[in-house]
């Protein structure tokens, strides 16, 4: 059972989350994502919980509660499969597309 954990600080350790989330069952994993360039924390994270009923709990004690100076965000992780298609498409190229004139051509003056 896959929790997401929003807005960390920082300073929160993948041991931190096992401390913090193992109070309410047995932790299966945990993993606080690191940008590879800047080898800085993205400030968000997973925890992996052995049963449902630990997450439910765990999730409802502590979304939306202080941890470390921020106000986390906790809720069930979504597979990709659940989560909605990135659209890349701003709408400009239709609106170029049919506009009297292009980038390229000159537009007379009357």
């Amino acid at each position: 059972m896959n929790i997401y954990i929003a807005n960390l600080s920082y300073r929160v350790e993948e041991s931190d989350l096992k401390e913090l989330f193992g109070q309410f069952g047995a932790i299966v994993s945990t993993k606080v994502m690191i940008d590879n360039q800047t080898g800085r924390s993205k400030c968000f994270g997973f925890v992996n919980m052995a049963d449902r009923e630990s997450m439910q709990n765990a999730i409802n004690k502590l979304n939306r509660t202080m941890y470390d100076g921020k106000i986390i965000s906790v809720s069930e992780s979504r597979t990709r499969e659940d989560k909605p298609a990135r659209s890349f498409y701003s709408g400009n190229a239709d609106r170029r597309r049919n506009s009297k004139s292009s980038y390229g051509d000159k537009q007379e003056k009357s």
